[in-house]
């Protein structure tokens, strides 16, 4: 069984994979922005989607609290920019900052 917990108290979200931490992505606060800072899957689970799957319920989460992102994290920037969906959570000022286009790709 996969589950992603946040765990606030250390400023993580966790992915567990059948009752162990499999990774983690870290994150900072400020006023009314979470800024994730890397994302870490351990070598043995890699290649299995985990990252995306952890980095995925963060953004959602985060969306839920109403807050926005800044991805310093180079895995959480590249699934923003391949997820047009989740690029309103960057403010639209700060996009150029992370190599993010300023508007959603209309296919």
């Amino acid at each position: 069984m996969t589950e992603v917990r946040h765990i606030p108290e250390r400023f993580v979200f966790a992915i567990i994979v059948d009752d162990e931490m499999a990774g983690y992505t870290e994150y900072r606060t400020g006023p009314g922005v979470r800024a994730f800072m890397h994302t870490i899957i351990d070598d043995r689970l890699r290649g299995q989607g985990l990252a995306s799957q952890l980095v995925r319920q963060a953004l959602d989460k985060t969306r839920a609290e109403g807050l926005l992102v800044e991805p310093y994290c180079l895995f959480t920037r590249r699934f923003i920019s391949e997820h047009a969906e989740y690029l309103d959570l960057v403010p639209e000022d700060r996009r150029d900052d992370f190599d993010l286009p300023r508007a959603a790709q209309r296919g």
